[in-house]
């Protein structure tokens, strides 16, 4: 006779889960420090200038993006679909062409990403 099988549970709830991937969005490593590096010039607190845009720049970004108006919804440091609306938004609004406001990661945003971030803020 086998012994009974325990009741299947997760290890970690879902709200214990934290985002830890890095998302440059297509950003070299020399102009993602330039977002981290304005986030932080502008009081948002994205952590260590180091290239890598993981989750405190995302929230760095989140709370900058909600701040200025561009509505990337709950601070969760997870780019998600009303993240990279937001970023649209602010990327159209500063002259940088990111296309139809869809929160889609596409060809068009990356590329005004890119361009906004040649040079710091």
């Amino acid at each position: 006779m086998a012994a009974p099988q325990a009741a299947a549970r997760p290890a970690v709830g879902s709200r214990h889960i934290s985002p830890l991937a890095v998302n440059n969005l297509g950003l070299s490593t020399a102009r993602a420090e330039n977002w981290q590096s304005c986030l932080n010039t502008w009081g948002f607190n994205a952590g260590t200038v180091d290239g890598q845009l993981g989750t405190n720049s995302w929230e760095a970004a989140q709370r900058m993006l909600n701040a200025w108006g561009y509505n990337a919804g709950t601070v969760d440091g997870i780019v998600g679909t009303n993240t990279i609306k937001a970023l649209q938004r602010f990327l159209n609004a500063v002259g940088y062409n990111a296309g139809a406001v869809d929160g889609i990661a596409g060809s068009q945003t990356r590329t005004a990403f890119w361009n906004y971030n040649a040079t710091g803020c």
